[in-house]
C-alpha cells in the first residue's frame, strides 16, 4: 500500500477504478514447467479483477523440485504396500521397477510378477 493513505481510502479509490481483490487461501502453488515444477509452500495468493480481466498475484518463497518423485508417489497411492511389498518380494525388484510394472498389469499383482520375472 501507499504509505499515509488510509487503507479504507484505497480500498474506495480502487472500487471508484473498477479494481476489486480477493485473497485466496492456498497451501501450495505449482508452476509446471520444462525445467520441473516450481513450488512455491504457503503462498500469499491475490486475486484481482480490474476491467474484467482476472489476474493472479503469488508471492513466496519458490523452489525446484523434481517432478518426477511427484508422479511416482502418486502412483504408489494406487497400489498398497502390500501389493507393492509382495511383488518385490517375489522379484528382488526395486520399488519404481515394481509400480511400473502394477500400472502396465493394471493393477494385477499376479502378471506383474509373471512379467518382472521373464
Amino acid at each position: 500500500m501507499i504509505p499515509g493513505i488510509n487503507p479504507k481510502q484505497m480500498q474506495a479509490m480502487m472500487k471508484k477504478m473498477g479494481i476489486a481483490q480477493t485473497s485466496i487461501h492456498a497451501t501450495k502453488v505449482i508452476f509446471k514447467t520444462t525445467d520441473g515444477d516450481l513450488v512455491i509452500n504457503n503462498p500469499d495468493v491475490l486475486k484481482v479483477m480490474m476491467q474484467g480481466q482476472e489476474t493472479y498475484q503469488v508471492s513466496g518463497h519458490a523452489e525446484y523440485e523434481n517432478s518426477n518423485e511427484e508422479e511416482i508417489e502418486e502412483e504408489i497411492e494406487k497400489y498398497t504396500e502390500d501389493d507393492i511389498k509382495m511383488v518385490i518380494s517375489q522379484t528382488q525388484k526395486d520399488k519404481e521397477t515394481v509400480i511400473e510394472a502394477l500400472e502396465e498389469t493394471n493393477g494385477d499383482i499376479a502378471e506383474a510378477i509373471i512379467k518382472l520375472k521373464e
